[in-house]
């Protein structure tokens, strides 16, 4: 465990370097042969540390520092869905990144962004992933081990969308569960590169029509 943390640590100042502070990139640390024991330990030691994401998947750990493009892009997303589900009535909850995790099926992971919808759920109805960098573990392995109904990923300027059946995951034209939500306007305000005040004046002024 010392050495993890010594490697997490070398990354780190890796990482913070000066050269690094404009490169509009995640940064990715993938580590293999991670027991369960240490990954939960690791979330422990590192549970005031918000700039971290944890991904664990059958022994494989992935660690990211999202860059700033990620964190704008999920927070305009969370800002224009959340503006939706208020002028809809739809009754939900924001789980935010919470870490969720089953030792049963070696799989945790933090989202992005998720909600729960009518109740509040011990795994979320719908889980939004902002994909800026590839490379890494396969989000949908661990949703689909966690039991997460829907994923949405957005990447290279557009949403794609998986909803489990079964046991996998079937990619979606349209949302399940927000069936009525124009994906290709959401996509294109997220692009517009507008100030959020704008951006959700337009976009209720869309979803009120």
């Amino acid at each position: 465990m010392l050495g993890l943390l010594a490697k997490l640590n070398q990354w780190e100042e890796l990482t913070s370097h000066s050269a690094l502070h404009n490169v509009d990139s995640d940064q990715i640390l993938l580590m293999n042969g991670i027991s369960w024991d240490i990954y939960e330990t690791l979330l422990k030691s590192c549970q005031n540390i918000s700039h971290y994401r944890f991904k664990y998947l059958e022994g494989t750990l992935e660690i990211m520092s999202p860059s700033r493009r990620h964190e704008v892009d999920k927070k305009i997303i969370a800002l224009l869905l959340e503006t939706y589900f208020l002028e809809k009535g739809i009754d939900f909850y924001p789980l935010g990144s919470t870490t969720f995790r089953r030792e049963a099926v070696a799989r945790g992971i933090e989202p992005d962004e998720c909600y729960c919808f009518n109740s509040e759920k011990s795994i979320p109805d719908l889980a939004i992933e902002i994909v800026v960098t590839s490379g890494g573990i396969d989000d949908l392995l661990i949703y689909q081990g966690l039991g997460v109904p829907e994923v949405w990923f957005w990447q290279n300027n557009q949403f794609l969308l998986y909803y489990l059946r079964g046991n996998k995951y079937e990619q979606i034209n349209k949302s399940e569960l927000l069936p009525d939500l124009d994906l290709n306007l959401l996509a294109s305000l997220v692009m517009s590169g507008e100030k959020p005040k704008v951006l959700i004046s337009t976009f209720r002024q869309n979803i009120s029509r």
